[in-house]
């Protein structure tokens, strides 16, 4: 994906093209209808390669989606997150990623965690309650899962101040030079937490990019309860810039969520990006939001949906053919299915495992908690239970 002369647009004072529905701030670069459009101030192209893996990408994320909605109503897991919706939010975001970046998800970046390498199964294990979320956060820069809204933005902001303190930030060196991204969604922003990291991030420059997923749905409550003016305008109260991007477009969320972490690296501080998207699922597997949305509101956003959209800008300019999704198709079902058995398979846990990965050098406490935990367990075995 190249981009065009020089380091990226000043995000502050970015505008994008009208919109009926997002604003006249919203920044996009693919429209519902699949026709490309051209933002002066992202002068990205993405090769035939780079287009058809986004398309990729938000089909297995999605049938990853599919699959976990059905496991849970199967009584194989607890709960799920949907992303229905919002598979070119987090793939666009997730794909505008270094190496070296870290990422602070909340519980619905199943896109994300696919774009930075994780099996899904260790996101269904967390669902099926069987870990609290199996995965090594420093092998893929991606944290844990975060059940407290908006605690991972104060995280997230931390991780970024320790950044400038490693000396990984404004080096110039482009292996080295790292950011964060937060995410959250609509509903996090009315939270303390929330807010107290953007005064961090702000007052410290911190090279951390808050983005947020606005499916303009906190559970059952709309955003306009929670606003009074778009999310994005907020961050100048904080001393920083934000920027609205159709959160349905990967082509135009990869293109600011890239701008966004670059200036972060760069040393210029934090962004805010509002990706402006819908979650035409249910909240969690426990929501119905027939209770409290219009149908006609889906049907309206199903018009835009992320995946049709690319799909018709790849067929339209001759990227992709029937075959073609036929084969990828087939990858979707193959997907399925290992995460079918897969998640079947999934042992219960090591009761003592709980005393696992709690400190970096254990504890004397945490020893003597182990052992007598472990010798209680013991009496079991002797009563031949």
């Amino acid at each position: 994906m190249n981009d065009g002369p020089g380091l990226g647009p000043d995000l502050a004072e970015v505008f994008g093209p009208a919109h009926s529905d997002g604003g006249p701030e919203l920044v996009q670069l693919l429209t519902p209808e699949g026709e490309r459009l051209h933002h002066p101030d992202f002068p990205i192209d993405f090769s035939a390669d780079e287009l058809r893996g986004l398309h990729r990408d938000m089909v297995l994320v999605r049938r990853l989606d599919v699959e976990a909605t059905a496991l849970q109503r199967h009584g194989e897991l607890g709960i799920w997150a949907q992303l229905l919706g919002q598979e070119a939010a987090q793939v666009g975001a997730g794909r505008a990623l270094r190496p070296q970046d870290f990422v602070f998800p909340t519980y619905r970046e199943h896109g994300v965690a696919w774009c930075r390498g994780l099996d899904p199964l260790k996101l269904l294990g967390l669902f099926r309650g069987v870990d609290h979320g199996d995965w090594d956060p420093a092998e893929f820069n991606f944290g844990l899962y975060t059940i407290v809204i908006g605690a991972q933005v104060l995280h997230a902001t931390g991780y970024a101040m320790g950044m400038q303190r490693d000396g990984v930030v404004g080096t110039g060196d482009d292996e080295r030079d790292a950011a964060v991204l937060a995410h959250f969604g609509d509903g996090a922003t009315s939270q303390g937490d929330v807010n107290e990291g953007f005064i961090f991030a702000a007052s410290y420059n911190a090279p951390v990019v808050f983005f947020c997923q606005n499916n303009q749905w906190a559970i059952s409550e709309p955003i306009e309860r929670q606003t009074r003016i778009p999310l994005y305008q907020r961050a100048l109260g904080f001393g920083f810039p934000g920027i609205r991007v159709d959160g349905n477009d990967v082509l135009a969320t990869y293109a600011v969520t890239k701008a966004a972490l670059q200036r972060a690296r760069e040393g210029q501080g934090p962004t805010f990006v509002e990706a402006y998207t819908y979650r035409m699922g249910a909240h969690t597997t426990t929501d119905d939001p027939t209770r409290y949305r219009l149908s006609d509101d889906v049907e309206k956003w199903k018009l835009r949906d992320p995946i049709n959209r690319l799909e018709v800008y790849l067929r339209r300019n001759g990227l992709i053919d029937d075959a073609a999704l036929a084969e990828l198709k087939d990858e979707a079902d193959e997907l399925g299915h290992r995460l079918r058995e897969g998640t079947k398979a999934l042992p219960d846990p090591d009761p003592l495992s709980v005393f696992g990965n709690v400190f970096t050098e254990t504890t004397p406490e945490l020893t003597a908690q182990h052992d007598a935990y472990a010798a209680y367990l013991a009496t079991f075995e002797e009563a031949g239970h």
